[in-house]
């Protein structure tokens, strides 16, 4: 797992030591020691710790302007024991919300498993979108299928032509604005 980095190609365009904005504003990496595990497995310093001890995070870009959020995972998504949803509500979803992100993009390459539990925290995160949305791309099948079997369907979308396999050949923004104009269609904005 140590060998597995977060996307690092758009630190060109946005950088969240750097974001004053970030709850990781000013955090220093030091990419020569490998203190964080999963399960006993080191991974790349470059991952953020957000609460939850299987559950990492990086977010590769924000746009306060257009109001959007790319975040990628590593590791288990483990509602049951460790409530990662809560975790990633309240310590990065929240604190986004209130800078004015209300769309959030997901990349769940790397989650190698889902454990669910009750979907309050999905539907509280939904509630406060207003006029965004949530959506996961690149998650594996069997995973989309056992979130699917927890509801949480309901609240992020998934699949179909949201799955942008080539999203790491585009621009963030570009990203966003192919996302954005199908999640329109799909919910009836466009």
């Amino acid at each position: 797992m140590h060998q597995i980095e977060p996307y690092y190609s758009w630190l060109k365009y946005y950088n969240v030591a750097d974001d004053p904005n970030s709850p990781y504003s000013g955090k220093e990496y030091n990419y020569e020691l490998y203190s964080e595990t999963i399960y006993g497995y080191y991974i790349d310093p470059a991952w953020d710790f957000m609460g939850s001890e299987t559950l990492f995070i990086k977010i590769l870009y924000v746009d306060y302007n257009r109001g959007f959020i790319i975040i990628e995972f590593i590791g288990e998504w483990n509602d049951a024991l460790n409530n990662d949803i809560m975790h990633l509500k309240r310590n990065i979803v929240d604190h986004f919300n209130y800078h004015g992100i209300n769309k959030y993009i997901l990349v769940g390459e790397n989650i190698l498993n889902f454990h669910g539990s009750d979907d309050s925290y999905y539907e509280e995160w939904f509630d406060d979108m207003e006029d965004g949305w949530i959506t996961a791309i690149g998650f594996r099948d069997f995973v989309v299928d056992e979130m699917k079997n927890y509801n949480v369907d309901s609240y992020i979308n998934f699949g179909g032509d949201l799955e942008v396999l080539e999203w790491r050949t585009l621009k963030p923004v570009v990203l966003f604005e192919r996302i954005h104009s199908i999640i329109g269609r799909r919910i009836g904005l466009i």
